[in-house]
């Protein structure tokens, strides 16, 4: 059984950093891609950024570029989102997704198997 857990979200300043993982358990994904998205009360979820298979290439949402970096370890099926210079608009829930193949995607329906979300609240 497939099973993604999140953990690394909090409660942090304006300006702070925060590092998420991503646990992948069930059997290995190194060859597909990896991503994660947020969703604010009220809002749609929305894509922040994904990692190729072999993690040679990313893909990152307008309003995080330059201040989120993911990365994954395929040894420990494990993926990150650190998050720096955190905003008030970056309060969500995270969530942690696998590809159904090995190219960063930002559509979610190309996403099989989902985390049940971390929370992520940056305060002023």
């Amino acid at each position: 059984q497939v099973q993604l857990v999140e953990s690394g979200g909090g409660l942090v300043q304006a300006g702070g950093s925060l590092r998420l993982s991503c646990a992948a358990s069930g059997r290995s994904f190194s060859m597909n891609s990896m991503g994660w998205f947020r969703q604010a009360p009220g809002k749609e979820r929305e894509f922040v950024a994904a990692i190729t298979g072999g993690g040679a290439n990313t893909d990152y949402a307008d309003h995080v570029k330059g201040r989120f970096t993911i990365s994954r370890d395929n040894a420990k099926n494990t993926a990150y989102l650190q998050m720096n210079n955190l905003k008030q608009e970056d309060t969500a829930v995270y969530y942690c997704a696998i590809g159904r193949r090995p190219w960063a995607t930002r559509r979610s329906g190309d996403y099989d198997y989902w985390g049940q979300g971390t929370q992520v609240t940056v305060s002023s």
